[in-house]
């Protein structure tokens, strides 16, 4: 369906969603019927939806401050029904600040980091425990770990750095983010490993 070397992967079909809720959806999504929505809080439903997949994405995060645990225990859900079904390529998102500081930011990106960081501190705690559960997990997982995400166009342009972060990571859209998911599935290198994007 696409291919990880070009430079931008082919549109993919979508049949298929697992969100926690169904109403927060914008909108009818083309290609999905009424069956085709599957609750996250579901367990049964979640094990069908990934059961015959290649590979499953998911975007869970908080939607305020208050993190509530949410991307560990959904994504320890996930796990739990790809390991059942023995589906075996995830890919996640989570954010620069669980990553590895570069050696070479320059102070004013240092300073900003951990100032978000004591911010959002508890949104960050519970995405690495996600990365946590990833690491204990029998899948072939991908961390994505974007900073800060902006409503921008897919450019197909950014830096990306696995086992790392980019120098002076800032913003990057949740197109780009969406993009470089997809580039990373076949991408042998990105295997259990977190991987920085930014612009």
């Amino acid at each position: 369906m696409y291919s990880a070397a070009s430079e931008q992967p082919a549109a993919l079909a979508i049949s298929l969603v697992v969100v926690r809720d169904p109403d927060r959806l914008p909108g009818p999504l083309e290609g999905v019927g009424p069956h085709g929505v599957v609750r996250l809080d579901d367990e049964a439903a979640v094990r069908a939806a990934v059961a015959g997949r290649d590979a499953v994405l998911s975007g869970l995060g908080s939607r305020g401050r208050k993190a509530n645990g949410v991307a560990e225990r959904l994504t320890l859900r996930i796990v739990s029904a790809m390991e059942a079904e023995g589906v075996r390529r995830l890919v996640v998102v989570s954010a620069v600040p669980v990553g590895p500081e570069p050696a070479d930011d320059p102070l004013v990106d240092r300073l900003m980091r951990r100032a978000i960081g004591a911010v959002l501190a508890e949104l960050y705690a519970d995405l690495a425990r996600m990365e946590a559960v990833l690491a204990d997990s029998a899948t072939d997982w991908t961390a994505v770990r974007p900073p800060r995400l902006t409503d921008g166009p897919r450019t197909g342009v950014y830096r990306k750095v696995v086992g790392g972060t980019p120098r002076s990571s800032r913003t990057v859209s949740r197109a780009d983010v969406a993009h470089a998911m997809l580039a990373l599935i076949d991408d042998p290198a990105a295997v259990k490993q977190g991987v920085g994007i930014a612009y």
